[in-house]
């Protein structure tokens, strides 16, 4: 396993693991890594110093790897939890009413919804804060 720091384009920082670097390549090139701050695929590794000590380190143990990602899971889910317990589900509305309530034409409140890439695009660019929510794999006590 490779830690990389990496940033985006708009120069927020994170870590991400991968198995190798042509790992990273690969899911780079096609966008699947994206920044847990404002959800942009441009992503590039940041200059490191690597790390030197006197043994060999070893790649975590499956379990270990097993924990975290049930881990981050969980989190994930708390995550979409508390936004779909506390804010206003806009649907396919939200690129249109995200703009109005930064532009003071809507009552200010937090909303959740479906919105294009090209839509949130143009949301970042004209400076409207928007997040996208952290995807979750199917439920298996709710699948067929």
């Amino acid at each position: 396993m490779i830690r990389y720091a990496l940033s985006c384009d708009h120069d927020h920082g994170f870590e991400a693991w991968f198995a190798s670097s042509s790992d990273f390549d690969d899911q780079a090139g096609r966008g699947l890594i994206e920044c847990p701050f404002c959800g942009s695929t441009v992503v590039r590794k940041q200059v490191m110093a690597p790390a030197v000590s006197g043994t060999k380190k070893t790649a975590p143990s499956p379990d270990a790897m097993a924990r975290m990602q049930g881990m981050m899971m969980q989190a994930a889910r708390e995550v979409r939890d508390h936004v779909e317990r506390n804010f206003d589900y806009v649907g396919d509305a939200f690129a249109r009413e995200a703009r109005d309530i930064h532009e003071g034409r809507s009552e200010k409140r937090e909303i959740y919804g479906e919105a294009t890439p090209a839509e949130i695009k143009k949301l970042k660019d004209d400076g409207v804060p928007c997040a996208p929510l952290p995807s979750l794999p199917p439920d298996p006590k709710k699948a067929n």
